[in-house]
């Protein structure tokens, strides 16, 4: 009786409740192992991942700044624009896209677009670090004309 019973249900259904499940799919986005200026990409022993989000209004604009450790960012939105203010490139970053940034280069982020730009950010510290970020100082900004 609980075979038949049981045959009656699964016969009832529809073919899709009985098949697998779809698998997920991955999307390889980029495979990289140097900076956006060609960089060898060095972690830190025994490193803390930092993952934040930043969000970048039209016009918005970060002041000189560089990263001592590795410093990914994923364009979610929008169109970053970076430019290494020591050798005056720029490198425009769009959605979809991923940058491994500069180490220990001087640097600023920009949105030069109409629309805000959103970014997935990933840091790889040593532990204790909170940040990744160091301001420039005068000196340095004097030595690269930054006002």
């Amino acid at each position: 009786m609980k075979r038949t019973l049981f045959a009656l249900c699964v016969a009832g259904m529809p073919i899709a409740a009985l098949a697998a499940p779809p698998a997920p799919v991955s999307t390889p986005i980029t495979s990289v192992d140097t900076t956006v200026i060609g960089q060898k990409i060095n972690l830190p022993n025994d490193p803390t991942v930092i993952v934040s989000s930043i969000v970048f209004a039209p016009g918005a604009r970060t002041p000189v700044h560089k990263h001592i450790y590795p410093h990914y960012a994923y364009v979610e939105e929008g169109t970053l624009t970076i430019t290494n203010v020591q050798t005056g490139k720029t490198f425009d970053v769009a959605t979809g896209q991923f940058l491994v940034e500069m180490q220990d280069t001087w640097h600023y982020g920009e949105n030069r677009g109409k629309t805000p730009v959103r970014l997935l950010i990933v840091d790889h510290v040593p532990k204790g670090v909170k940040a990744n970020v160091v301001p420039i100082d005068p000196k340095e900004a004097e030595r690269w004309h930054v006002h």
